[in-house]
């Protein structure tokens, strides 16, 4: 590559993504996250900076699902947006999610938080920044993961047809802008923290109205 940048990340989103590579943003960003990996404690592991696309083909990709920043307590971050490994305690934000899938579509609630199992169906689970220093949330916000996240977005947008997107929460509707929405289902609600969840996350029914989506589309829905 040009900028002697060889990203280790999926193909079809490296075809995707690949005018992102050769911008000086993307130069920049990659010796800063560099450079933190070497001097501090950074999440998630380094090999899985990219999960979310590597799990989640962009040809395969069906829903979209937003998240903010990696989580910053040690053993958490997976890559995966709100997902956590099997034996890592559930976050709270992440057990919200489950007890909607719950009461949305009859689910049990299940025994781990890993959502690979989502990621592998075709659900996106992209977090805006994908790396964040340890116990300093939002500490790697602003150095150009969302430009590169948002390129993310806005390839889907034009590229694809009869996505969903699931936006919860303010800073998540916003990047709803991306999107075309007359191609794609946008789905909106506050965020399932806690501190919002009872605002209208709750039996918000995005599972269901994802899969009635998709079947219209010709797609299998989601095992949730």
């Amino acid at each position: 590559m040009e900028s002697g940048i060889n990203v280790k990340i999926e193909a079809t989103w490296k075809a995707a993504l690949e005018a992102e590579w050769q911008k000086d943003y993307f130069r920049r960003l990659t010796d800063f996250v560099r450079t933190q990996y070497s001097t501090a404690q950074v999440f998630p592991p380094a090999g899985r900076i990219f999960a979310a696309f590597d799990a989640c083909p962009f040809d395969k990709t069906k829903v979209v699902i937003l998240g903010q920043d990696p989580y910053h307590d040690v053993g958490q971050a997976n890559g995966l947006c709100f997902s956590v490994a099997p034996g890592v305690k559930m976050p709270p934000s992440l057990v919200n999610i489950f007890k909607e899938v719950c009461s949305d579509t009859g689910a049990p609630m299940p025994a781990n938080g890993d959502l690979t199992r989502w990621a592998e169906q075709g659900v996106l689970l992209l977090n805006a920044t994908l790396t964040v220093e340890a116990h300093r949330p939002a500490s790697h916000q602003g150095k150009g993961w969302e430009q590169l996240t948002d390129a993310a977005v806005r390839q889907l947008s034009a590229q694809r047809s009869g996505l969903v997107f699931m936006l919860w929460g303010s800073w998540a509707i916003k990047k709803g802008e991306l999107v075309d929405k007359s191609k794609h289902l946008v789905l909106t609600s506050p965020h399932p923290s806690p501190l919002s969840a009872s605002r209208g996350f709750f039996g918000n029914h995005h599972f269901t109205r994802a899969n009635q989506y998709l079947e219209q589309q010709g797609k299998s829905g989601i095992i949730w």
